[in-house]
């Protein structure tokens, strides 16, 4: 009966962390609609930058990206991104149904250098970086440090083709290698801010 009230007792606390989590993940950030993103999506993108991370709880993988779009395509809200093969996360990019794009503010650039320039094969970036993963509904991974988070289920992807560039100096001066990425357009699911 002893060990039958500890594992009680077990069971009850492991439940009453798990609520606590989930209350303070919810009163961390707040959700919103795609349509309610204040910022600019050139500067957010361009100037700075973004986590792509894919992958489930038990692994996953990000890399920092300055390339990409977020819009209107086929009556959705849509992101589009760019992953070369390369890339450590292109393997979790392609084995996943999900992305997340994670912002930051300017005062957590080192992560984003960090992550853009290091592989995850050789370091464990969220040990080297701080980062404290954050899991969704549907287990895909985001970070306590973000500003904003959008959450994405992939519905087309395709590699950029040589052939198909009608500027032809595009390619001489980004794909050398000709490494072309992989295109993915991501369904926006859900969208949440850190409140402020």
């Amino acid at each position: 009966m002893k060990n039958i009230n500890f594992a009680l007792l077990v069971v009850l606390m492991i439940a009453t962390a798990s609520c606590q989590n989930s209350i303070q993940m919810e009163t961390s950030f707040k959700k919103i609609t795609p349509q309610e993103i204040q910022d600019n999506p050139i500067k957010m993108i361009a100037d700075d930058w973004m986590l792509i991370t894919a992958g489930n709880q038990d692994e996953f993988n990000m890399m920092t990206a300055s390339w990409g779009t977020i819009g209107n395509l086929w009556n959705e809200p849509v992101v589009f991104i760019f992953v070369r093969p390369q890339r450590y996360t292109y393997e979790f990019t392609e084995n996943s149904d999900y992305f997340t794009l994670t912002f930051f503010e300017e005062k957590h650039r080192d992560i984003l250098q960090f992550c853009g320039t290091k592989s995850g094969r050789d370091f464990d970036k969220v040990k080297e970086t701080g980062l404290t993963p954050v899991f969704t509904e549907l287990g895909n991974v985001y970070y306590e440090q973000a500003r904003l988070v959008i959450e994405c289920e992939k519905i087309y992807a395709d590699f950029l083709k040589e052939d198909k560039f009608i500027d032809q100096a595009i390619v001489e001066k980004m794909y050398p290698n000709k490494d072309f990425h992989k295109v993915y357009v991501g369904k926006i699911l859900n969208v949440w801010v850190k409140w402020t």
